[in-house]
């Protein structure tokens, strides 16, 4: 079989990774680089860097993905919808809701693979942790709580720490429950002088009942990603940075030690760390898109998945600003 020629556009710190993984992903050959910034990174190698998104079409390739800042992701993907070419978007889908619904239009009305890069979705411990879920491993979920903090990242300038961050928890903790969100209230705060927020505070329901809650800044000096699950039969820790998956479960045995029983909890049970294959999420991400793109079964964010994900997320902004929930 013919491999399917890629075309990736923009090659700043997350193109470059892009690029990498495109060049070992078995059955797709990276042929054309575009970025009107040239190629800050030295990734491109013996391709030249092309100007712009025409001339990456011109090139004739059958996908494409796009690496470039939020506010041109709409104009880019319309054009590759018309070129009929099979398109990853990173995330957030676009800058706005209205601009995802006509992506998502224009890709759907043609029959082409429209995915977009919510690359969480493939970190190894979430996969680990959907599929003990689906199991009922641990009973009913009551909530999902996730803590996405670190650093203030220079290069992020046209969006908030809500649509470049938050955006991954809601698609992350939509997927796990297998559900859509149903409300949410937010709170926000404006401390590194930009326009765009810098942290959030989302609380919410899923339309499965589940509770939830997301902590997500910049303005933290440590780094952390974590995701919690709490049901029946006990809890989950999924640490995305490191790829690891706990579980601690409730106990069956009353602790008659008194002073141990008020520090512990009388309801602890054993720990367990669980040992599972650690793939290259974004490796992964690529192999999915690909296989959507073949008709292959694959779980790919889809346009329609990252459109609804921007809708809770503007939702969140709005409830920040209004002071009041907002249901979808």
């Amino acid at each position: 079989m013919m491999a399917l020629r890629a075309g990736l556009l923009g090659v700043g710190m997350m193109g470059r990774h892009h690029a990498r993984v495109l060049r070992e992903v078995d059955g797709i050959e990276l042929v054309a680089i575009a970025d009107p910034g040239g190629d800050p990174h030295g990734v491109a190698g013996a391709l030249p860097v092309l100007p712009d998104i025409d001339a990456l079409i011109e090139a004739g390739i059958d996908i494409a993905v796009v690496a470039v800042p939020t506010r041109f992701h709409e104009d880019a993907a319309l054009k590759l919808a018309e070129a009929g070419v099979h398109t990853l978007v990173e995330k957030p889908i676009a800058h706005s809701v209205e601009a995802g619904r006509k992506m998502t239009a224009a890709f759907s009305a043609r029959g082409l693979v429209g995915a977009v890069g919510h690359v969480e979705r493939f970190n190894p411990s979430l996969q680990e942790l959907r599929k003990r879920l689906a199991n009922g491993d641990v009973g009913e979920v009551y909530q999902i709580a996730t803590r996405r903090q670190s650093t203030f990242p220079a290069r992020i300038a046209d969006v908030g720490v809500g649509k470049d961050l938050a955006s991954h928890d809601i698609d992350l903790t939509a997927w796990v429950a297998q559900s859509d969100y149903k409300s949410v209230f937010a709170q926000t705060t404006f401390k590194s002088g930009r326009e765009f927020e810098d942290m959030i505070a989302v609380t919410g329901r899923l339309s499965n009942d589940i509770i939830v809650s997301h902590l997500v800044n910049w303005l933290s000096p440590m780094k952390e990603r974590v995701t919690v699950v709490t049901g029946d039969r006990g809890t989950y820790i999924a640490d995305t940075a490191t790829g690891d998956l706990t579980f601690y479960a409730n106990g069956t045995f009353p602790l008659e030690w008194e002073s141990v029983s008020s520090f512990r909890g009388v309801s602890e049970g054993d720990v367990t760390r669980f040992s599972f294959a650690k793939r290259e999420p974004l490796r992964v991400e690529h192999e999915a898109f690909r296989d959507a793109v073949l008709g292959l079964p694959s779980d790919v964010v889809t346009m329609e998945q990252g459109l609804h994900t921007l809708e809770v997320v503007e939702g969140a902004l709005e409830s920040a600003r209004t002071g009041t929930s907002v249901a979808f």
